[in-house]
């Protein structure tokens, strides 16, 4: 679970960890009195899980309350990497000396926590050559100690308070990290200014798995609408932007359907494995969502199993006699009941594939036409 930007440093301060005086805001009267409450100059910053939030518009400085109040009527609303900017950051602006990265994830190889630090923080870090990237692991059984900071600082070039402030900072941030459970905790950029060093931004992410132990976190919901009525019927779907909806029964041959459709230059709509078992009634619910979302054309691949072709022919029927179908559906059926549920689609204006490749070729030629 990722966690918004005023979500972390709420998390930070509490960490001991030293942060921007600011507030959320959903309006841009609230935005101009926080302006007011801080005095002097602010950043205007868009909450939405996404990075590269100035290049899209996401952040603007304000000298007074009425530039916070027009800076944020103009970021509310906006749209940035596909998400609607609804909250804003109203924060104090920094006086920026020099920007540093800092963050603690897990590596997956070594099975250990590892710090990644550098000296060239802020905007592009992914593009900062490793010989500038520090990389160090830590021992679980012991944590952050006091020398394992200590060499990080050196690495980085820190001196005088900079380097006091930032061996106090590490194992701060070590223990949040590990105390919520998190996946990541990154700062970037950690500002220095003046003698000081300043979580400006924040990125937290919560293993999913662990939420359980942490109702005093706010709970984030990052599914779209159909995400989540995908997901209260027992349903795995991701929503993609392409034009093909697509319904398959598996992890494997739902991801093979999706190369399969873009090896024929066709660009799926969604991810939906609606999984063995389903039934004819959450197969129908299934088709639903995928009409929702508008897509050109549908395509089902199903190798029945556990799932029966003809329960799928009969939820096809189904929603056609109860919704309609506004779009082409293609589909491909074989295994357990194959010949009903042919027999079914034939007799309802259906034809059934034998093959993926023939059926996604299809689907493909009908998005494209």
């Amino acid at each position: 679970m990722k966690l918004f930007e005023y979500m972390g440093k709420e998390l930070f301060a509490g960490a001991g960890i030293t942060v921007p005086r600011g507030k959320m805001v959903t309006t841009p009267d609230e935005a101009a009195a926080v302006a007011a409450e801080i005095g002097g100059d602010v950043v205007v910053k868009s909450q939405i899980l996404s990075g590269k939030r100035g290049k899209g518009g996401g952040i603007k400085f304000a000298t007074n309350p009425e530039e916070a109040k027009q800076a944020a009527g103009q970021i509310l609303g906006m749209t940035i990497q596909g998400l609607k900017v609804e909250m804003l950051l109203v924060e104090e602006k920094l006086q920026i000396d020099q920007e540093y990265y800092l963050a603690i994830t897990i590596d997956g190889a070594a099975k250990k926590p590892i710090i990644i630090a550098s000296a060239q923080g802020g905007m592009d870090i992914e593009d900062v050559a490793d010989e500038f990237i520090v990389k160090q692991h830590v021992d679980v059984s012991i944590g952050v100690q006091p020398y394992l900071a200590r060499e990080v600082s050196r690495k980085l070039g820190l001196k005088g308070n900079v380097y006091k402030d930032f061996n106090r900072l590490l194992p701060l941030l070590y223990k949040m990290f590990r105390d919520k459970d998190a996946e990541l905790v990154e700062i970037n950029p950690l500002v220095r200014s003046g003698e000081k060093l300043i979580a400006a931004d924040s990125k937290v992410t919560i293993d999913d798995e662990a939420l359980f132990r942490h109702n005093e976190l706010p709970y984030v919901d990052e599914r779209t609408e159909f995400e989540r009525k995908a997901h209260e019927i027992g349903i795995s779907y991701v929503q993609l932007d392409g034009n093909i909806a697509v319904m398959a029964n598996g992890a494997g041959i739902t991801m093979g359907t999706l190369d399969t459709i873009q090896h024929y230059g066709g660009s799926a709509a969604n991810f939906m494995d609606a999984g063995g078992g389903t039934g004819m009634e959450g197969t129908a619910k299934a088709l639903e969502i995928l009409l929702g979302n508008k897509p050109k054309v549908i395509l089902i691949n199903i190798f029945g199993g556990i799932t029966r072709c003809d329960d799928v022919a009969n939820a096809l029927v189904q929603v056609k006699t109860n919704i309609g179908i506004p779009v082409p559906v293609v589909i491909r059926l074989v295994g357990t009941n194959e010949e009903q549920g042919v027999q079914i689609l034939k007799d309802n204006g259906f034809a059934a594939y034998k093959m993926m490749h023939d059926a996604a070729a299809k689907a493909v030629e009908i998005a494209n036409s």
